[in-house]
């Protein structure tokens, strides 16, 4: 009977590479250049993991890629040829059926990560491959590529793309289980899909559970639990009995194939065998969890006014290098008093610390009751982090976020500190948007930034579209202060949909307009402004800054929803000036 057309719950094996290295010594790092270092060893697991009662067995080729082992395409070839020959001959004369697997292939400068998928799948099919587990990716674009690829090669094979979501129910690209699970049903090239890894038998039941009913074959693979770490070796709990009961309860919330990922061994599979041959598995049927009643989502006033047709009026703030916030409190409240609809923060600009933007936006919107715009980096945060503080501003009732890339560490402290980046605008966007459709407070509105002195801005706007694919609901801009800024502008009103804050920036001296532009990235200043600043006091040079700023504003005001004002030095006399004319 084959693996498709088993009656009941399908068993999968184990943990190749976190057993290996318990047996062998080797991290799993090394597992797959076993394959042709030593053969022996790999066959040997894979009959131990036949012998405990599977259904399937795994190719022992998740990272066999290029990038994956730092290695020319030939050695590559090698180790997947003899990964799928190697589970063939473990297999041989027995019912189990063999899946040639492909996990995701590390991004690294100068390579074609789709050419590698392209070039494995092409070996497997040239070696008689029928059955494919895609596993453990992070998001769906390249098991998609893969499997549709695959298809077209060869009908008649079967495919089954698995996911690494967190206990959180997201994948460490952000990726939501429930958008896994939609666009995996949609696909008519996945013929079975379902999780793996990062998360451990408990977490993946209630994540099974959530998700209520599956329209295909759902896979399930957890690890064993979550591993402790002694020296550089990684060890997992021997919780064989546990691990078992919790697969059967994943095949009765609706998992047709079942397995184990890291910390896994035969043992684990053997007992969850002897389980599942037990009538009704010894199993009990779970219901499906039912959300809680929705909370009715406070109102998102700025976004309100956006949609109104009103001009708007965003004025960004430097947050304090230390705890003394007395400035920036008093700034923000004659801000407000003066008319400003909302205060935006910076993430820690220049790559330097300053206190925090989002709790500095909580703390505005609870004493001021002004809009606050934090802005949100993707640098020195991974998902975790980022998931607990969007959680943290929406039950705050802070609605809008500005998320950008963030800059780099400068290169001179690079030897000390280590710039963390999970992800980049556009998925951190992404998944936002994802995190608001389950957040009970009300949905977050992301505005993206927009550089209008980009010398190729046909760059910048292919890449507002793919902000805008992913979600977001705006822009601001960089400040104008040049006519290719303004064209730039026009451009940006007629090809996005979106809505667009035009950035407006008061320049407080001529060595102000010349360190703007030559020190600070994505701000150009025209030549002719430079010159018109030189030999001004300082009385002077902010009459002048005042009259510039607004005649830019009243320039852009056919093309943009409102106005994002950036206070220089602290100026807030300036910007209050700048706003009466623009009102």
């Amino acid at each position: 009977m084959s693996f498709w057309n088993k009656n009941g719950t399908a068993l999968f094996d184990g943990g190749m590479g976190s057993y290996y290295a318990e047996k062998f010594g080797h991290q799993p790092e090394c597992c797959e250049r076993a394959n042709i270092e030593y053969p022996e060893r790999v066959e040997r697991i894979h009959r131990e993991y036949i012998n405990a009662g599977c259904d399937a067995i795994k190719t022992n080729t998740f990272g066999a890629s290029r990038s994956g082992q730092d290695c020319d395409e030939e050695t590559a070839r090698s180790i997947r040829k003899s990964g799928f020959k190697l589970a063939q001959k473990a297999a041989e004369g027995t019912s189990v059926s063999v899946f040639a697997d492909i996990g995701p292939i590390p991004h690294v400068e100068n390579e074609d990560e789709t050419a590698q998928y392209i070039d494995a799948a092409d070996d497997y099919l040239a070696l008689g491959a029928e059955n494919f587990l895609l596993e453990t990716f992070s998001s769906t674009q390249a098991p998609r590529m893969l499997a549709e690829y695959i298809k077209k090669r060869c009908p008649t094979a079967k495919i089954i793309c698995s996911f690494a979501v967190a206990p959180d129910g997201f994948t460490r690209e952000g990726v939501s289980a429930a958008l896994i699970k939609a666009e995996m049903e949609s696909d008519d090239n996945v013929d079975a899909f379902g999780f793996n890894c990062l998360s451990g038998p408990n977490h993946m039941v209630k994540l099974v559970r959530e998700l209520g009913e599956f329209r295909k074959p759902l896979i399930a693979m957890p690890n064993a639990g979550y591993p402790t770490t002694v020296g550089s070796r990684t060890f997992y709990e021997n919780n064989a009995d546990y691990f078992a009961k919790m697969l059967a309860e994943l095949a009765a919330c609706g998992a047709g194939i079942i397995g184990g990922c890291c910390g896994t061994t035969p043992e684990h599979i053997a007992k969850a065998r002897a389980l599942l041959d037990i009538p009704s598995g010894g199993r009990k049927s779970y219901a499906v969890v039912k959300p809680a009643a929705a909370i009715e989502p406070t109102e998102n006033r700025l976004w309100k006014k956006l949609e109104s047709g009103k001009k708007l009026i965003a004025v960004e703030l430097d947050p304090p290098a230390n705890s003394d916030i007395r400035v920036f409190m008093n700034g923000a409240r004659a801000l407000r008093d003066a008319g400003a609809d909302a205060i935006t923060i910076a993430d820690c600009p220049v790559s330097r610390a300053r206190a925090d933007s989002s709790l500095l936006a909580a703390k505005l919107k609870r004493e001021l009751d002004i809009e606050p715009i934090p802005h949100m980096t993707c640098r020195d945060r991974n998902i975790i982090a980022t998931k607990a503080l969007l959680l943290g501003l929406n039950a705050e009732e802070v609605r809008n976020v500005l998320v950008v890339t963030g800059d780099p560490v400068p290169s001179s402290e690079r030897g000390v500190i280590k710039s963390v980046f999970n992800f980049n605008s556009v998925v951190l966007t992404s998944f936002i948007k994802q995190l608001s459709q389950e957040l009970c407070c009300g949905e977050f509105r992301v505005f993206g930034a927009l550089n209008l002195n980009a010398v190729n801005f046909d760059v910048q706007l292919r890449h507002a579209q793919d902000k805008i694919k992913s979600g977001a609901d705006g822009f601001l801009t960089q400040p104008v202060h040049s006519e290719r800024a303004l064209e730039n502008l026009k451009t940006a009103r007629r090809e996005l949909d979106a809505k667009i804050l035009g950035g407006v920036m008061p320049i407080v001296s001529h060595r102000n307009a010349c360190f703007m532009n030559s020190e600070i990235a994505g701000i150009s200043v025209s030549d002719e402004i430079v010159r018109r600043y030189e030999g001004l006091d300082k009385d002077q040079a902010s009459e002048l800054a005042v009259s510039l700023t607004t005649q830019i504003a009243q320039s852009m005001a056919d093309y943009v929803d409102g106005y994002y004002m950036i206070t220089p030095f602290s100026r807030t006399d300036l910007i209050c000036r700048i706003m009466d004319n623009i009102r």
